[in-house]
């Protein structure tokens, strides 16, 4: 699937093609740049500076407001002074992954910080990714997945706090980078398996 989904984007780029490090080296080692067109690899925090991004109510999921890409530069913790809203996050990236969009939220009786999604993958792959998302993450009820049989894709919600890499420092910029990075990998794994 990954391999598929980024031979796509590679093909459709027109002129330079552009690769953050992590995609290049995986188009490298599976042989998806056989053409000899220009590479270029943006900075790495430049992943979603095209995301149209939300703030909306928890609730009733009403727009807050839209905000920039600066706003991703605010502390995660962001998100436990303001319990009543979540996230909303597109971004073109997210179709090399085959999501939608990610959304953020602190969950209103654990506390935890959650991240929602939809991941374009079969149902026949679920066990690849149970095995996954247990090697990886480190808590008992660290995820919920869910086939969705009307919009055939995985509904994911991941409890954050179990990423060994998450911690309250972070800004929601690196968190996205973090939940990229590790479904990134997730699409690697089920390819490789």
């Amino acid at each position: 699937m990954l391999r598929k989904r980024l031979l796509q984007y590679i093909e459709e780029s027109k002129g330079t093609v552009s690769l953050f490090q992590q995609e290049k080296e995986y188009a490298v080692k599976h042989g998806l740049l056989l053409d000899a067109r220009d590479i270029s690899t943006p900075e790495s925090g430049s992943r979603y500076q095209d995301a149209y991004i939300e703030r909306c109510n928890k609730e009733t999921e009403d727009l807050i407001k839209n905000e920039p890409v600066t706003f991703l530069d605010q502390p995660i913790s962001y998100l436990k002074e303001h319990k009543n809203e979540f996230i909303f996050l597109e971004s073109n990236w997210f179709d090399v992954i085959g999501v939608d969009a990610v959304s953020l939220e602190v969950d209103d009786v654990f506390g935890t910080y959650d991240a929602m999604l939809g991941l374009k993958l079969q149902k026949k792959y679920r066990t690849h990714i149970v095995q996954y998302l247990e090697g990886r993450l480190q808590g008992e009820t660290s995820y919920d997945l869910l086939f969705n049989g009307e919009d055939g894709l995985w509904d994911l919600n991941i409890t954050l706090n179990d990423h060994p890499d998450f911690h309250e420092g972070l800004s929601m910029l690196a968190v996205y980078e973090l939940i990229y990075d590790f479904l990134f990998l997730l699409l690697q794994t089920v390819d490789e398996a």
